[in-house]
């Protein structure tokens, strides 16, 4: 019986590990580098062990390091989670060489199958080695690992080699795994995907589907389970693949068979040899604990001859610390309150106050709904999400429930390229109107231990906010009645709660301050000064940091003087596992740079400047 496990992992899947080896009375080990000291993940675990550094290369990536660790903590088994080394066959050899007991599946299986490369020649299918202009477009890919790093698509020549170049620099940093291959590009597809466990007795449960399309930069960011629309003869294909793959390889324990549909084909894309981040869909679906179930498969029990049966349908939205409008760009900052309403699953691996730093991936959270049917689970997702208190760093919120209500996606006619045709839509911005009214009133009566109206009639109160990137102004006055606005009758106004009347219906404003940061309900607001800054104005053509990371790489011969195109890349940062690409915004000459390789840069900061010719 195994009892004491080390997480080798962090965030919401080690808190999620954590959970379940405390149900099962197993006692727990965590792992955290030094930016992960006070993490959530460390707290919840029933001891830690430092990994010095901050970089994942220098400590998550460490296996020998973290086989130190579970020895010295007294661990007799190891949990991968998913990312980092979970598909390492080199660490799970060190962990049974070690004497410890592996959560997953046999060495051998891994690196069979956890090198995409290999698994295709497995499966029979080949890779593109010299590109030409007719296989175009082509996706390049990272050998090792997943969650979208190391991915780039290419739709001209001339893009390919930095494309290479790119993807082998994030696939080192997240995986310690530079290769990268080249494979046919399937437009618009579905990303369809089966669960399966395997025990060590021959048994091989395929656990359903689950529909993974509503993807950006090759990342999952709404999944459930089953695939809605897939014709029985399909279904059956990509399950009995599936068993296939894994009976191919011995397969031990839970793993994941990935597929892309299109014009009614499953085109094999890899086998995940790791818990995938969607697994909760299908443990609401069949009502199993997958962990419980990899524990309980290393220890040697049997699985039954035939799964649970599947129930109902099961959503999961990926809550990240993340700007859709703004190329997705990763946000970092104080998480000050996280609370979503029931009846749904909040996974996470944050709680109110952590804050949310560059060097890991911006998920803060996994919102999951189970339903009877898909249009009720859609519903309840949406609803949560909506009424969910989310302060902090900007995150993709709005666009998961615009997302889920989108006609195209309630019809289940998605495919991997609907980001791609609705972006603009779903992440044009929407405020409220009277928010910043109820902010400033709201304000008002914090400040105010006494009335403020007057025998005289007084000039207007004013207060301007920032919302949704444009600058409000609101406007009231004291009287002998109370506070009052033009238009708008307000009903209540306290700190936390203003209640305004607009054209016959009482409108609820629930008010929460962090500084100059308030929320209005879900609404986020920057109180501004009554005069700007003058120190924060830029010339023309400056290029600023849009957010916090670290400059990788400056362009060859790149210095002041030298002429640029626009659109021409200029530098790369790597935030949170992910490399952006900071363009020149007009053809020019660069009179300034400020940035070089190495440099930590914050949101806001001068990287150069491009003046027009």
């Amino acid at each position: 019986m195994i009892t004491s496990v080390l997480v080798a992992n962090r965030g919401e899947i080690a808190c999620r590990i954590v959970r379940t080896c405390h149900d099962l009375g197993i006692r727990t080990v965590a792992v955290h580098s030094d930016a992960d000291a006070t993490a959530l993940h460390a707290r919840v675990a029933d001891t830690s062990v430092r990994l010095p550094g901050d970089a994942p290369a220098d400590t998550y990536l460490r296996g020998d390091l973290i086989v130190k660790a579970a020895l010295a903590a007294g661990a007799d088994a190891v949990h991968p989670g998913y990312g980092f080394l979970s598909e390492n066959a080199g660490f799970a050899r060190a962990v049974v060489d070690a004497g410890l007991r592996w959560i997953g599946p046999p060495p051998q299986a891994i690196e069979a199958m956890a090198s995409k490369t290999r698994a295709k020649q497995l499966m029979g299918i080949r890779t593109l080695g010299d590109v030409t202009e007719s296989d175009l477009p082509v996706l390049v890919k990272a050998a090792a690992g997943g969650g979208g790093r190391g991915m780039r698509v290419v739709r001209r020549l001339a893009d390919l080699h930095a494309a290479l170049v790119t993807a082998r620099a994030e696939a080192a940093s997240a995986f310690g795994d530079g290769e990268v291959f080249v494979e046919p590009y399937v437009e618009n597809g579905r990303h369809v995907e089966v669960q399966i466990l395997a025990d060590t007795h021959g048994t091989v449960w395929p656990l359903g589907t689950r529909d993974c399309s509503l993807q950006r930069r090759h990342q999952k960011v709404i999944e459930e389970a089953p695939a809605p629309g897939l014709s029985p003869e399909l279904d059956e294909e990509v399950r009995a693949l599936a068993v296939r793959a894994a009976r191919a390889v011995d397969y031990v324990g839970a793993g994941t068979v990935e597929f892309l549909v299109a014009d009614g084909r499953a085109h094999f894309l890899e086998m995940n040899t790791r818990l995938q981040v969607e697994h909760p869909v299908t443990e609401a679906v069949f009502g199993i604990d997958l962990v419980a179930e990899q524990i309980r498969i290393a220890e040697g029990h049997r699985l039954a001859a035939e799964p649970p049966r599947a129930r109902g349908h099961a959503v999961e939205a990926r809550l990240y610390a993340e700007d859709p409008a703004r190329d997705w760009s990763p946000q970092t900052g104080t998480l000050h309150r996280l609370s979503v309403p029931a009846p749904v699953r909040l996974d996470t691996g944050y709680t109110d106050g952590d804050e949310i730093g560059v060097h890991y991936d911006p998920m803060l959270a996994k919102v999951v709904a189970h339903a009877p049917t898909r249009p009720e689970a859609l519903r309840t997702l949406a609803s949560a999400l909506e009424r969910a208190a989310v302060h902090g760093p900007v995150t993709n919120r709005d666009l998961l429930v615009r997302s889920l209500r989108h006609p195209e996606f309630t019809a289940a006619r998605m495919d991997t390229g609907f980001y791609d045709r609705h972006l603009p839509d779903l992440t044009e911005p929407s405020p409220d109107p009277h928010a910043p009214l109820a902010a400033a009133l709201a304000d008002a009566q914090g400040r105010s231990r006494f009335g403020g109206w007057r025998n005289v009639p007084s000039q207007p109160q004013t207060k301007r906010y920032l919302m949704a990137g444009e600058e409000y102004e609101a406007r009231y006055r004291h009287t002998r009645q109370g506070l009052e606005a033009d238009g708008v009758r307000v009903v209540h106004a306290d700190a936390h709660l203003v209640i305004l009347e607009v054209d016959g219906v009482e409108r609820k404003y629930e008010v929460t301050r962090y500084g100059t940061q308030v929320y209005v309900n879900t609404t986020a607001l920057t109180a501004l000064p009554r005069f700007p800054d003058p120190t924060t104005q830029h010339a023309p053509g400056s290029l600023l940091a849009p957010m916090p990371g670290t400059v990788v790489r400056v362009a060859d011969g790149l210095r002041a003087g030298v002429p640029v195109t626009v659109g021409e890349p200029l530098l790369w940062l790597e935030a949170m596992k992910m490399q952006h690409q900071i363009t020149a915004p007009m053809t020019g000459t660069l009179t300034d740079l400020c940035a070089v390789p190495g440099q930590q840069v914050e949101p806001g900061m001068l990287l150069a400047v491009v003046q027009q010719t």
